[in-house]
């Protein structure tokens, strides 16, 4: 677990120095088109950065639907589980039935056979 907060750490250190550096080599003043909308004076920095981030969201969004699908499919397979071991309790139980039903029949045709003591 502390290894895993250095690590962390450690990233945060690296991003942080790269988003510096690219804040004071990148500063100079761009206009941004979107769409039919015109931004002018943004510095060049900042729409870096807002495309690193809507990045960022937009795989977030994606994995979070993968995430949501990947459950309910899971949800259905654990269902087919269940229904599987139920079938296999019920059969186990017929089993046994048929066991005991197989056994008080083999003792009920050996006591009506007439039993003769002088029989070898």
């Amino acid at each position: 677990m502390y290894t895993i907060r250095m690590f962390i750490l450690i990233l945060l250190v690296v991003v942080g120095s790269v988003l510096a550096y690219l804040a004071q080599n990148n500063f100079m003043t761009v206009p941004l088109h979107l769409g039919t909308y015109v931004f002018t004076g943004i510095p060049l920095f900042y729409i870096i950065i807002g495309s690193l981030l809507t990045g960022l969201v937009l795989a977030y969004l994606i994995y979070l639907v993968n995430s949501i699908f990947t459950a309910f499919t899971m949800h259905g397979k654990d269902n087919k589980i269940k229904q599987g071991k139920h079938e296999i309790v019920d059969l186990t139980k017929r089993i046994h039935q048929l066991e005991l039903e197989n056994e008080r029949l083999k003792n009920t045709s050996t006591s009506m056979e007439p039993q003769d003591r002088n029989a070898l």
